[in-house]
Parts: structure tokens; sequence; C-alpha cells
């Protein structure tokens, strides 16, 4: 087995190296899955979820800065990380799935088998966890592979995990391309959840469909939020922007663009550009820091060019950009005088950049924010709560808040099926039916 190394994308260097693990390896760990199974579904499960949770929540004290080194959000959301994370563990512990009936018919669920787990590297263990609650609560063995470039924090987690969890239950594996496939082809391998880019996405359903595995994709979006006329843009400023540079950009479900209809437009590029030129960018383990560097080169890279692009097609750079110095620093960016034609309204930049679109109605504007075919999540904004919930209906989104965004409660259905509805994604469905009486 090779190594891979881990890089610190606050100075570019490298921090140490994990197992870069091949075929043989996934091998080895789907068979421990496969074999740990019909004990594992056959166990009280509720109570092993919540010495996960236990186990998530005293590692923050020691992971949290490794969390921070490797990917590189300030050190307090890195703890919040871990924190969200032990609390959908108790979550999952406390569900159970009943079996539905109706007079001589029981329609039950059971498990599926091993799934194949494969996260990003924006949030490493709040979306591993997203991925181990509901499927070891459904009764499911678990193979998670992380992103090749946040690998460390989740293998320790890994370990620690497997202390409290039967042999063969979690494995963790570590590595870069092509172990996603080895993993998603695997015909030990009952089911694939991953979060991703649309491009990998679409080679792991690929993968997925000779043997017609189940297969869940959450991948990313580019949310739009619409401001309407009368808005106040000082009452909504901050909410706004952290909806759209929490993570350093880096959240599928945040904002990507605005549309800001009439005269709500020049206050919310002001007030939005204040907030940014306020903003402390910086290395995540600095106190006071409010954004870590963009996570690696290539995001960088791609960051840079679309502003680039954009400006030379019109944009007004209000604030922001690359700073200088080693790592991939890059102060938060307003776009003004942006439009659809331009990549960087059109695609996910998934970085800490925000064109704003002037749009001269409501209806000017829901059509632009519906353009998109990644439209997860979406938001709109204004004074009269009943008026922006109306226009919220007319978004072409899986999630659309009323006034804010990324507000994600375990309790509430959401796009991404690793939410409180999943456990039924990581089960199929089986019917028992008893002869009709005399």
């Amino acid at each position: 087995m090779g190594h891979l190394a881990v890089e610190d994308p606050a100075t570019g260097q490298r921090i140490t190296t994990v197992p870069d693990a091949g075929p043989a390896d996934v091998d080895k760990a789907v068979r421990a899955a496969a074999d740990a199974w019909p004990a594992w579904r056959a166990t009280d499960r509720h109570a092993a979820l919540m010495s996960c949770a236990v186990v998530v929540e005293e590692a923050a004290s020691v992971l949290a800065p490794v969390l921070t080194e490797e990917q590189g959000k300030p050190l307090r959301e890195a703890e919040t990380e871990f924190a969200r994370a032990a609390a959908r563990l108790r979550y999952f512990a406390r569900l159970r799935l009943e079996p539905r009936v109706d007079g001589r018919v029981e329609a039950h669920r059971r498990p599926l088998g091993p799934v194949a787990a494969i996260t990003p590297w924006n949030f490493p263990v709040r979306l591993a966890v997203a991925k181990l609650a509901p499927a070891f609560a459904a009764g499911n063995t678990v193979v998670l592979k992380p992103s090749p470039r946040t690998p460390l924090t989740t293998l320790h987690l890994g370990r620690m995990l497997a202390e409290v969890l039967p042999p063969g239950v979690l494995t963790v594996l570590t590595g870069q391309d092509p172990l996603g496939e080895h993993l998603v082809a695997h015909p030990g391998i009952r089911k694939i959840d991953f979060s991703g880019s649309v491009p990998t996405g679409r080679h792991v359903a690929a993968a997925a469909a000779p043997a017609l595995k189940r297969l869940t994709l959450e991948l990313g979006g580019n949310g739009p939020a619409i401001v309407l006329p009368g808005t106040d843009p000082a009452g909504i400023a901050e909410r706004l922007f952290w909806s759209a540079f929490a993570n350093c950009g880096q959240i599928g479900m945040a904002v990507k663009r605005v549309y800001a209809i009439g005269s709500a437009y020049d206050g919310v590029v002001a007030a939005l550009a204040a907030l940014a030129e306020e903003v402390v960018v910086g290395d995540g383990r600095t106190p006071g820091t409010q954004m870590g560097p963009v996570n690696n080169r290539s995001r960088y890279d791609q960051v840079t060019g679309l502003i680039e692009e954009a400006r030379s097609d019109g944009a007004r750079i209000v604030t922001g950009g690359r700073l200088d110095g080693p790592g991939y620093f890059f102060a938060p960016a307003i776009l003004a005088e942006a439009h659809d034609g331009m990549r960087v309204v059109r695609e996910e930049q998934s970085g800490p950049v925000l064109p704003i679109v002037r749009c001269s109605t409501v209806d000017e504007a829901v059509g632009l924010a519906n353009t998109s075919a990644a439209g997860s999540c979406g938001s709109v904004w204004g004074a009269d709560e009943e008026r922006a919930a109306e226009v919220a209906r007319r978004l072409e989104c899986g999630t659309v808040w009323v006034n804010e965004q990324l507000a994600l409660p375990l309790d509430e259905p959401f796009t991404d099926p690793d939410g409180s509805w999943g456990i039924e994604g990581h089960t199929e469905p089986f019917v028992v039916r008893r002869p009709a009486g005399d």
C-alpha cells in the first residue's frame, strides 16, 4: 500500500501522509462489512449509536485542530462540526422503524447490507456522520471513503469509532482515485451514498448502474437568493452574507447568487461589500479568524479564474480577491453588475465569491433563479414574510428558506436524503401478508 500526502491549505505545505488504499484493501473492507452485517442487523443498535455520539463529542478536543489544519476552517467552526455530528448520532439513536399494519398486511423495512459512503472535503466529519448515522440506525454496515484532500480527521475518528463498534461494522479507507471507483463497483456493496461534485456523481451513478445498486447522490447546488423591493439591506445583510460565505463559501447549499430587485439592489451591494471588507481572513488556528483559506489549489485557481472572467465580461469587483502570501487565502469577493451570461452565476463556484444580479421585477428574478438545474436550495428575503413565502413557493428548489438560509433542524425534511428521513433510504420494503380468517 502506498501513501497519500495531506496538505495544509493555510501554508500549502505537506502535513503528513495517510495510506493510499487499493483494490485488495477494498475487497478486505467489504468482506469484513458483509461478515459483520448479519449480527449487526439483529443487534439493538441504538446503544451503539449513543456510544458513537459520545466518541464524536469527546474527540473534538483532539481532532478539531486536525480538521482545521487539513480543511482550513476556523477552529470554532471545526468544533461546531463535531458538535453537530454528535447531535445527529443522538437523533438517529432515538429513531425506530416500526412496521405499518393494515389488517392482515404488515409493511416492514429491512437493511440493505454493506454501504459505500463517499464524502467531500468541505465538511469531512459532519457529512461522514450524516451517512453513518442513518446507515447504522437502519442496520447496515459501512465502508467510508473520505476525500483525498481531507482524509486525516476521518481516519482518526474512524479508528476511535471502531473501538465501540463490532469489528467490520465500520472501515475507513483513505486514498486517491480510482479508490472510489473500486469501492462503488465492488459486488459486495449494496448501496452507495455519495456527496460531491456533479461530474463525479455521474461517474458514481454509471458505476452503480450495471448491478442496479441503491444510490443516493448529494451533488451540491447553485442556490439563488431573491431580495424583494422594499427590503432593508441593513436588516438582512449579516444573515445573507454568512449564508453565502460560511466555510469560505464552500457549502453546497449556501447562497451562490443574489437577485436583487429594483430599489433593493444598490443597498444590498453596499451592505454586503461593507461586511466583506471587515471580515478577518487568516489561518483557522489563529484566534479571531472569521474565514480560513480555500481548501485546495484547484478550487483556489477556479475561483480566481471565474472572477477574472466575470470582470472581463462587465462585472465590477466591489471588494475581495486573492491575497498575497503562502496558502490559499482569498478575501470574500462581491461582484456587482453580474448577469446570467457569466459562468460565476451559471455554475456553482463553491468558494468565497458572490455575484449580485440586478432585476426589475419579481417575475424576472424568479425566472432567472430557476434557470439553473443545480438549485437544490434557495431563499427569498423581504420585509413582508407572507409575500416572501409566496415568492419562495415559485422557486424550483428542493428546500427554500424565507429570510434565512442554511438553517437545518435534524427533524425537518431536506433535499439531502441523509437528513431525518434518510433512514428509510438505507432500507428496502417487504410485506408480510397473513391469510384471511373464516
